[in-house]
């Protein structure tokens, strides 16, 4: 369609629109998680048990919560990007794994983890477009 046409000259910017959203939403997400202190991080990282991870769930809680809020501002400014992407996969394979072995689990119940999973391996090839501080 003609009207479109001419959008592919915008990649970069449409890298940064992807890149400025998933990170204010995963900053919104994970920084309650922080602030929620070691009991909070011992329920969180009692998720990596899916995995047959059982030790150290205050670590693992508070490295995911980490991940979420210092990744998405990371993935904002575009810095260390390719890395914040494999660690925000992981994190995001482990909660839909999670959410697929719950008490509710299924695939409805897992589908956003899945979704997030997806983008984040598409944009670990892309990378963050010129926009960012990792730009060559």
């Amino acid at each position: 369609m003609a009207l479109f046409s001419n959008l592919g000259n915008y990649k970069n910017f449409g890298l940064l629109i992807i890149r400025v959203g998933l990170g204010i939403m995963f900053i919104y997400h994970g920084f309650p998680k922080l602030q929620g202190g070691p009991k909070t991080w011992e329920i969180l990282g009692g998720s990596v048990n899916v995995v047959g991870i059982h030790f150290l769930p205050v670590v693992w809680g508070l490295l995911c919560a980490l991940t979420e809020t210092a990744g998405g501002f990371l993935l904002i400014i575009g810095l260390a990007f390719r890395p914040v992407c494999l660690l925000l996969l992981i994190n995001l394979v482990i909660a839909t794994l999670v959410s697929l072995h719950g008490k509710e689990g299924g695939l409805m119940n897992a589908s956003h983890a899945i979704e997030d999973a997806i983008m984040f391996a598409g944009i670990l090839f892309v990378g963050p477009g010129k926009y960012s501080a990792d730009k060559k």
